[in-house]
C-alpha cells in the first residue's frame, strides 16, 4: 500500500446527537437517545424501544428537490457526508475530481423505500415486482446521491456486510488511498424504522422485548436479552497522509489495520473466527497487542455471543489486560452504521484521552474483560480497536492511532 490513509473529517446522525460535537457531547456524560419508538405506532410489536436521530428535519437540511428521491436514511447519509467533508475543509470537487470517490455500507435501509413502492402497488396497482427490484437497488442510492451531490467522480462503491459494513467501507476506502486515490468519503449510515423493517429485525430473534430504555441494551451482563435497534452512523472523510498535509489539514488519526473473517456454518463444530480477524488487523498495522489502549466491542447483548467476544478478546490481550467499552449501549446497533461511527467514537476518544462508557450495565456477567461501565475512564489513548459482527457470521476488526503514532511507526519501518 503506497499511501498512508488519515480520518481528517467526521459526519455524525446519532440518536443522541446530530453532528460530531453534539455527538461527542453527549456520548462521553454517557446520555442516552434510546426511547419509544416516534416514526410510527409500535405497540402492537414485541419490540418497541429504538435509537433516533432527534429533530432531524431534512427540509432545513437538504435542497427540496432532493426530498422525493430519497427517504429518510439517504436524507441522514448526506447530512452527515456534508458535515464530514465541512469538516475537513474540502470543497465540493470540479472537473478534475476523478481522484475522490465514495464507499458506503448499507443493511437494513432501503425497507422504507421499499415500503412506500408496496403501499404505491396495494394503493394504486403499481407492478408488484418494482418494489422488490427498487429495494434491491436502493443500496447503492447513498453511495449514488451523495457522489452526484459533491462530485465525487473518482472510485465509488456499496458494501453489504450487516453490522460490520461500516468497517468494511472504511477498508475498502482505504484500499482505494492505496491505489492512487486521494480522498474517499467512507463509512455507514443505516436503520429502518418504518413497519416493514420492523417485521424483518424481529424475525432476527434478537430484539430486546424490554420496554425499559435503561434495562433493554445491556452487553456482557447477566440481564442481556437482546439489542435495541437504531438508526444512523458516520460518515467519514478518508485522504492521503501526504494529500492531507499539502493542503494543511489537521487528521484526527491513521486507519491502521484491518482484517476480516467469516465464521463456519452452525453445526460443523468448529470454533468462530472473531479471534482471528482481530490478530490480523493486528498484524497489519504492525502492532502488538499491548499497542492498543482500548477495544470498542461489537457488543450483542446475546449471551452466547457476548461470550464468544469476550473471550476472543481476552485470548489477544490477556484476561481484563485492556480496557473496552460499547458507548452504542446509549444508541441501539445501527447495522452498517455502527462500524463507522465507533471508528469516530474511537477518534475523538484518542484526541480527548477518553475512554465513553458502557451505560446502564451494572451486573456484569463474569466475562474476562475489563469493561468501561458506568462512568467515563481518563486515560492516555493513542490507538484503537474496533470489533464489528454482522448477522450471519460476518467478522471485522479495525485499528485506528493518533497521528503522531502514526509517524513514530512509520519512522521505526
Amino acid at each position: 500500500m503506497t499511501g498512508r490513509p488519515v480520518v481528517t473529517g467526521i459526519g455524525i446522525a446519532a440518536p443522541n446527537g446530530l453532528g460530531a460535537a453534539e455527538y461527542w457531547s453527549a456520548t462521553r456524560t454517557g446520555l442516552s437517545g434510546i426511547r419509544p419508538v416516534a416514526r410510527f405506532d409500535a405497540t402492537r410489536y414485541p419490540c418497541r424501544l429504538a435509537g433516533e436521530v432527534p429533530g432531524f428535519d431534512p427540509s432545513e437540511r437538504l435542497p427540496s428537490r432532493l426530498l422525493p428521491q430519497t427517504d429518510h436514511m439517504t436524507r441522514l447519509a448526506l447530512v452527515a457526508a456534508e458535515q464530514a467533508l465541512a469538516d475537513a475543509g474540502v470543497p465540493d470537487g470540479g472537473e478534475d475530481a476523478g481522484d475522490r470517490g465514495v464507499v458506503t455500507a448499507s443493511s437494513a435501509g432501503g425497507f422504507e423505500f421499499g415500503q412506500r413502492e408496496l403501499e404505491r402497488f396495494f394503493g394504486q396497482g403499481v407492478e408488484f415486482m418494482g418494489a422488490y427490484m427498487s429495494f434491491a437497488w436502493f443500496y447503492a442510492v447513498n453511495t449514488g446521491q451523495i457522489s452526484i451531490r459533491h462530485k465525487l467522480k473518482g472510485p465509488g462503491g456499496v458494501l453489504v456486510t450487516d453490522q460490520a459494513g461500516g468497517l468494511d467501507a472504511i477498508a475498502e476506502a482505504r484500499r482505494q488511498i492505496g491505489r492512487g486515490s486521494r480522498l474517499m468519503v467512507c463509512g455507514g449510515v443505516d436503520g429502518s424504522i418504518c413497519p416493514w423493517g420492523w417485521v424483518a429485525q424481529n424475525t432476527s430473534g434478537r430484539l430486546t422485548t424490554s420496554t425499559d430504555p435503561a434495562a433493554a441494551y445491556l452487553p456482557f451482563d447477566d440481564r442481556a436479552c437482546g439489542h435495541v435497534p437504531a438508526e444512523g452512523g458516520a460518515i467519514l472523510v478518508l485522504e492521503d497522509a501526504a494529500a492531507a498535509l499539502e493542503r494543511g489539514a489537521r487528521p484526527y488519526g491513521e486507519v491502521a489495520g484491518y482484517a476480516a473473517t467469516f465464521d463456519p456454518r452452525p453445526g460443523s463444530g468448529r470454533p468462530p473466527n472473531l479471534r482471528r480477524a482481530i490478530t490480523g488487523a493486528l498484524s497489519d498495522a504492525r502492532m502488538a497487542a499491548g499497542d492498543i489502549d482500548v477495544v470498542f466491542a461489537d457488543a450483542a447483548a446475546v449471551p452466547g455471543l457476548d461470550r464468544v467476544e469476550a473471550e476472543a478478546i481476552a485470548e489477544v490481550f490477556g484476561d481484563r489486560a485492556v480496557p473496552v467499552t460499547a458507548p452504542k449501549t446509549m444508541l441501539g446497533r445501527m447495522y452498517a452504521g455502527a462500524g463507522s461511527l465507533d471508528v469516530a467514537t474511537a477518534l475523538l476518544a484518542i484526541r480527548d484521552g477518553l475512554i465513553p462508557p458502557t451505560i446502564n450495565v451494572r451486573r456484569t456477567a463474569p466475562y474476562p474483560i475489563d469493561l468501561v461501565a458506568g462512568e467515563p475512564r481518563r486515560a492516555p489513548l493513542r490507538a484503537a480497536l474496533v470489533v464489528a459482527r454482522g448477522h450471519g457470521g460476518f467478522n471485522s476488526a479495525l485499528v485506528v492511532r493518533a497521528a503522531e503514532a502514526a509517524r513514530q511507526v512509520s519512522a521505526a519501518a
